[in-house]
């Protein structure tokens, strides 16, 4: 049976000013179920992105209730056992850092944990904090985004608009996201459990639901350049 989307009205309201100004990841969730609707809601709004000759390349997968918590329990049993179990489908990251990179890349993980009480060297507790990743941070709600294998590099570029889209629209509904390659790391198994086919690439995870304020990682705010390091005006 299939349930079309219904027009529903966002919960907190907010225009894309304030939902591109508020937009974070969030890594700690209340409970507090999201409605079915509203997630159909949210990816037909971000349905809208654009994408080269609308191809729309993007396709997603949604767990949630028991779904969600099977695919979590054996993603972090994995994860505890130190067994990804996996052939990284795709580079992330570059194979050698360099500054600014590397220094922005380290400054969010002293910020993070400095905010948790974790020491640095602690690895167990740093091991168990990205552990978290793999319960959507307690989300009701985990969407895996994936694309067919067959798409070039420009398909990517689509994807990470339609990406974009997904964030920001859920701010018009009061909720807040966390997108997550470290899924990708799992690929195999997501794929297993969820009956996603192997012409197509898992390329991220995202957490969706209500925020948990009294969350100390909640706290965490990210530094970003100003235009002027980023941007370059031939302005005549």
């Amino acid at each position: 049976m299939t349930h079309p989307a219904r027009t529903i009205q966002p919960q907190a309201q907010c225009d894309v000013f304030e939902a591109l100004a508020s937009r974070r990841s969030v890594r700690a969730f209340l409970p507090t179920p999201v409605e079915r609707a509203t997630v159909e809601a949210i990816l037909t709004l971000a349905s809208r992105a654009p994408s080269g000759t609308n191809i729309q390349p993007w396709k997603v997968w949604v767990v949630a209730g028991a779904a969600k918590q099977n695919l979590s329990a054996k993603i972090l049993a994995a994860h505890e056992a130190g067994d990804h179990g996996f052939t990284e489908e795709y580079q992330y990251y570059p194979e050698t850092w360099t500054d600014p990179y590397i220094s922005r890349r380290r400054k969010i993980g002293l910020d993070l944990y400095s905010l948790l009480g974790i020491a640095k060297g602690d690895a167990a507790r740093m091991k168990h904090q990205f552990g978290r990743n793999y319960s959507f941070f307690g989300a009701p709600v985990g969407l895996i985004l994936t694309i067919e294998r067959q798409m070039a590099t420009g398909s990517w570029l689509d994807l990470g608009t339609f990406l974009q889209s997904i964030l920001l629209a859920a701010r018009g509904f009061g909720l807040h996201t966390c997108p997550q390659q470290a899924f990708a790391q799992y690929n195999a198994l997501i794929r297993a459990e969820l009956g996603i086919p192997d012409t197509e690439v898992i390329a991220c995870g995202i957490a969706l639901g209500f925020e948990d304020a009294s969350a100390p990682e909640n706290r965490l705010v990210t530094e970003r350049e100003p235009v002027s390091s980023f941007a370059t005006f031939l302005w005549e």
